[in-house]
């Protein structure tokens, strides 16, 4: 296939979506160095690629457009890319690449009632929503178009990040490495216990690491942290204060991150941070955080069980039915689930000690 002017790739689901989309992005860049790319994401979901240096120009679609942000979209990208392709199998983003581009991919699900996709793309690839990484699932549209892939999940940053992250992090007056945890998941049946939270952090600060609270401007979610920010002392509390660049710089120089399933975690993972994932009904083989420089073609993760890979730990829930791929216990994302509840803080501060070797 001979290069192309103009690609538009789109990725219209959450965050972690659209950092997971990267590997595919970076194989476009490094097969097509002259190439504009483009990304159509979800408005709120574009931080990710902010700094991306392999992505030209981010456009962004409200989740729940009227109609009349459908038809400015539509007017915006219609047959002005010579190729489109499609990461997410439902219905709108198969639409929004039929019309952006000449020549289209994308994935979807191989089922009768789905069929009618097909007709929309030059190529399809079969959506595994259960066996395949996401990362490596993305991956496949690379070989229709016959380049080769490219397994790096990319973070980036700004000299201004970087200025930034220094400005907050002098202003603590504390020189030590730092650990970075994330409490706050966006739904409940991610969520640990608050006292876990604090006998790790206790734990950590016994080691003499210096700790470090992200999370996002969300008042609930600033609520949150402040309040077990107040129960740890000494913890700088950067909830709200970074954008997801600054984020990813801050990553970078911490000595150990700990999180659940968030997109924060997987920009750990990507960062090369040591990593303490804890994951309960989520499925690590198609969401697991991918490592560092790991390089497929294989996924990561096996479904049940802690594991170690590269610099990530992935501690499972302790319940025999996890993963159970479900939205918590009670099936929705408001409820709770009863494996990460009951995961102990030694387990993590266990694997905390081996990834650091017991010291910052």
């Amino acid at each position: 296939m001979m290069p192309p002017r103009q690609v538009l790739v789109v990725v219209t689901r959450r965050i972690g979506d659209v950092l997971l989309a990267t590997p595919l992005i970076r194989s476009l860049r490094r097969a097509w160095p002259q190439t504009r790319i483009d990304a159509l994401v979800f408005a709120g979901t574009e931080g990710v690629l902010a700094a991306n240096p392999d992505v030209r120009r981010v456009i962004t679609i409200a989740e729940r457009p009227s109609l009349w942000q459908h038809l400015a979209l539509f007017a915006r990208i219609a047959r002005r890319y010579d190729i489109a392709l499609s990461l997410v199998p439902s219905d709108r983003p198969t639409l929004y690449a039929a019309i952006a581009g000449r020549w289209r991919a994308g994935l979807v699900v191989d089922a009768p009632k789905h069929r009618w996709k097909k007709w929309l793309l030059n190529r399809w690839t079969a959506f595994d929503n259960l066996n395949v990484h996401t990362v490596l699932m993305n991956l496949k549209l690379t070989e229709p178009l016959d380049i080769p892939p490219c397994h790096e999940v990319v973070v980036a940053w700004h000299a201004a990040d970087e200025a930034h992250v220094s400005a907050l992090l002098a202003a603590r007056g504390d020189n030590r490495p730092y650990a970075v945890l994330h409490l706050y998941p966006k739904f409940n049946y991610k969520m640990w216990r608050d006292e876990a939270w604090l006998e790790c952090a206790r734990a950590l600060a016994a080691r003499r690491f210096a700790l470090v609270l992200t999370g996002s401007a969300d008042p609930h979610e600033r609520a949150y942290v402040g309040r077990l920010a107040a129960a740890m002392p000494g913890a700088i509390d950067l909830a709200g204060q970074l954008t997801l660049a600054q984020a990813a710089c801050l990553l970078a120089r911490a000595r150990l991150y700990i999180g659940p399933d968030t997109a924060l975690t997987h920009m750990a993972a990507a960062s090369g941070v040591p990593t303490i994932a804890f994951y309960g009904p989520t499925d690590p083989v198609k969401w697991g955080p991918w490592p560092q420089r790991y390089p497929g073609p294989g996924n990561p993760w096996r479904r049940t069980g802690s594991q170690m890979r590269g610099n990530v730990c992935l501690i499972q829930g302790v319940q025999a039915c996890a993963p159970c791929l479900n939205e918590g216990c009670d099936r929705h994302v408001a409820s709770f689930s009863d494996c990460l509840l009951g995961l102990p803080a030694s387990r993590v501060i266990a694997a905390a000690e081996s990834l650091s070797g017991g010291n910052p």
